[in-house]
């Protein structure tokens, strides 16, 4: 496989580093914990979406990590805010207008 990413080699972290990783961690856990309310029957992915990008950039004043992520050559740069995933769907799923069903899982990151 050829690749041009090299792993970094200092894994401890720093002070500054931990604290900027834990802020990252309580804005995400906030985010998860604010759209549960929203996942339910009917709902498309990507309702799911705008309603968490809406709340990152609004109300938390940040930015959505996924968007812009990737972007291959000749592949675009993912624009959405969450990955969500329903039923049998591989983890990391692209939002879209496909709506949850009644009895289907779902599987939503930031």
């Amino acid at each position: 496989m050829n690749s041009t990413y090299t792993a970094p080699r200092r894994l401890i972290k720093t002070p500054d580093e931990i604290e900027k990783m834990r802020i990252a961690g309580r804005l995400a856990a906030e985010v998860l914990d604010m759209i549960k309310p929203h996942i339910k029957a009917g709902v498309s992915t990507l309702e799911l979406d705008t309603i968490c990008r809406n709340h990152i950039e609004n109300v938390q004043h940040a930015i959505p990590a996924c968007v812009g992520y990737g972007g291959a050559p000749g592949r675009p740069a993912f624009q959405h805010s969450i990955c969500t995933s329903v039923n049998h769907v591989v983890c990391h799923g692209i939002p879209s207008e496909n709506k949850i069903l009644k009895t289907a899982i779902s599987l939503t990151s930031t």
